[in-house]
């Protein structure tokens, strides 16, 4: 019989394509998210199977969540076995065990290694089989803070098991957003975890730069490239550090951020985490100001008295050039956006700014290009490196953009 739940499947990604999760249930309020968690993972290519405990079952239907995968549902352990029919030493396992949301009763069962319902038993044999478990903790948040739940987490992660979250708001440690816990099934799953071990900065968004305390000038970058870049270096082992301007894209889940607004903010911030630690590679991804005011008023201007202002500009200061003389062994990625430029013409202008940037790879955009470059989720970009190799990355949403940079940034750091 066909499921028609399953008709979603793959519809906002084939990052999970052909993985087996395990979604594993327990007696938290926030159980009320499961189908919403499921069917986003089924969104994402996964197909899920769901194990509940008793107390789950008092919140939840089983039906109900029948119905958001498309699959049986174990509520009970019988003679076929589920726990290990699903995490067993077989081909056919799962791939991940997801708990979510794990209570402070089901943690301190999984740490002690008791197996007692449906999920801890699954937990068990998923540990011995050498599963990814993920946890996803809802409880209120002085029970989060007992000293004996924060020794079984600590205990659990010493093993391996994976946590994400939770978000402590109005005195409850809540379980993470939908999209935070799938962003890490996403990560754990990732393959091959490429950067694992590197360090990367990024810089994102436009700066601004102030006329006066209400006015500025400022560029249309949203952010969205640099953000993509960012999460996808995260996706493949990277411990990540991003320098946002004042973009609209929200930051990846897991990196340090470090809000700036001007120029002078961004570069300050960029000299203090180049001089403050290792990075193994820069990707210059933000939109700076390439002119900012000679004088900046401490008051607003006033519109009713002056007919006519005359403003003037000076040059910014090159960013990107700062990188190699601050950190020369980074690998460096710079980014530079011309408008209605032939391709020769364009490969040409980046090549000119990575040597005058000494960077190791250029990404040039042409932002006159319909889908191409601010404001939009999709990007056309040239990837040109020191020997003038040209990568062409046609018109493609900006997360797959950010695989093809990294990829090449993979390549010559392989070298």
């Amino acid at each position: 019989m066909r499921f028609t739940s399953k008709d979603i499947v793959g519809t906002k990604g084939e990052e999970l394509k052909g993985r087996k999760i395990v979604l594993c249930l327990t007696g938290s309020v926030a159980v009320a998210k499961a189908p919403e968690l499921a069917r986003e993972l089924m969104r994402h290519g996964a197909e899920v199977y769901v194990f509940m405990s008793k107390a789950a079952q008092e919140l939840v239907s089983p039906k109900l969540m029948e119905w958001a995968t498309g699959n049986p549902v174990v509520t009970e352990l019988t003679g076929a076995v589920e726990h290990v029919a699903m995490a067993g030493k077989h081909p056919e396992r799962a791939d991940l065990v997801l708990v979510a949301p794990a209570t402070a009763n089901t943690i301190g069962k999984m740490a002690a290694g008791i197996d007692d319902t449906p999920v801890t038993t699954l937990v068990s044999t998923a540990l011995g089989s050498g599963i990814p478990i993920l946890v996803a903790p809802a409880m209120h948040e002085s029970m989060y803070d007992h000293p004996i739940v924060e020794e079984n987490i600590r205990k659990l992660k010493s093993i391996g098991v994976w946590f994400v979250g939770p978000r402590l708001v109005e005195g409850k440690a809540k379980v993470a957003e939908v999209d935070e816990i799938v962003e890490y099934t996403i990560r754990i799953l990732r393959e091959p975890k490429d950067l694992e071990g590197k360090r990367v900065l990024v810089t994102a968004g436009p700066t601004l730069e102030y006329i006066d305390p209400v006015r500025i000038i400022t560029n249309r970058s949203s952010g969205k490239m640099g953000m993509a870049i960012a999460n996808e270096a995260l996706r493949r082992g990277a411990e990540v550090t991003v320098i946002y301007g004042p973009g609209t894209a929200p930051p990846p889940y897991g990196a340090k951020v470090v809000r700036v607004e001007t120029t002078e903010e961004m570069h300050k911030a960029l000299v203090s985490e180049l001089e403050g630690g290792r990075y193994d590679v820069v990707i210059a991804a933000a939109a700076v100001s390439d002119w900012i005011p000679e004088r900046s008023y401490g008051y607003k201007l006033p519109s009713n008295t002056l007919r006519e202002f005359t403003l003037r500009l000076k040059a910014a200061p090159k960013l990107v050039e700062y990188v190699k003389r601050l950190s020369p062994k980074s690998f460096l990625v710079a980014f530079k956006a011309v408008y209605r430029l032939s391709v020769d013409g364009l490969i040409e202008e980046g090549y000119r700014k990575l040597v005058e940037a000494d960077a190791d790879l250029i990404v040039v955009n042409d932002v006159g290009r319909a889908g191409s470059g601010f404001m939009v989720d999709t990007n056309e970009v040239y990837i040109v490196d020191r020997d003038k190799n040209v990568l062409h990355v046609p018109l493609s949403p900006k997360t797959f953009v950010a695989e093809k940079i990294l990829d090449c940034v993979v390549e010559k750091l392989s070298r």
